[in-house]
């Protein structure tokens, strides 16, 4: 039998992650993916994507975790632990990692292929405290003067596709009513 048609058999033809049962294949769990069954997961496309491709990651597609997380399958499960960490600052991942259990050599094995964070990286922080990054959308919480000329930024205004400002955790760029200004992170709230 074939790893694919192992891990067909494994998922019952169906994403081990989501659920979903289309475009389904077979995907490596790494660092050290040798392509056996073991080190696999059968995974819909959309999962495979997001899994490649941080910039493609949708949070909430990923509340499917909440039921996958409980897989008896250790290469389900290091995929769940890594993406629940990836999205933790979302605020609901952090609950499934609290709950969540793994065995010694599989938490090994999820912790290997997670990122180290760099714990003197500027992090930019919205007024509720969740993490900004570039490309964000984020509502104004209060009028605002904008320095150098007569403009008021409403309390409410959407502001999408931001960019940080790389040596200031305070600021973000944006712009609102076609005009780009810098804008103080504790101004802002995060909408997706």
């Amino acid at each position: 039998m074939s790893v694919e048609q192992q891990l067909i058999a494994r998922s019952e033809s169906k994403c081990e992650l989501c659920g979903s049962k289309t475009n389904l294949d077979a995907y490596g769990v790494g660092p050290e993916a040798d392509g056996s069954e073991a080190k696999s997961i059968y995974a819909c496309e959309t999962c495979r994507t997001q899994l490649a491709d941080d910039a493609a990651v949708d949070a909430n597609h990923w509340r499917c975790l909440n039921d996958s997380m409980w897989s008896t399958v250790p290469a389900v499960q290091v995929v769940a632990y890594r993406m629940l960490n990836q999205l933790k600052a979302e605020g609901w991942p952090q609950d499934l990692l609290d709950m969540m259990y793994l065995e010694d050599d599989v938490k090994a094995w999820a912790e290997e292929g997670i990122e180290q964070v760099d714990e003197n990286a500027i992090k930019h922080l919205d007024a509720n405290g969740v993490v900004l990054a570039n490309g964000d959308s984020v509502v104004l919480i209060k009028d605002l003067n904008v320095k150098g000329s007569s403009m008021v930024a409403k309390r409410g205004t959407a502001v999408r596709n931001i960019s940080l400002v790389w040596d200031n955790a305070e600021h973000i760029e944006g712009r609102v009513n076609s005009q780009q200004i810098v804008i103080l992170t504790k101004y802002v709230k995060k909408t997706s």
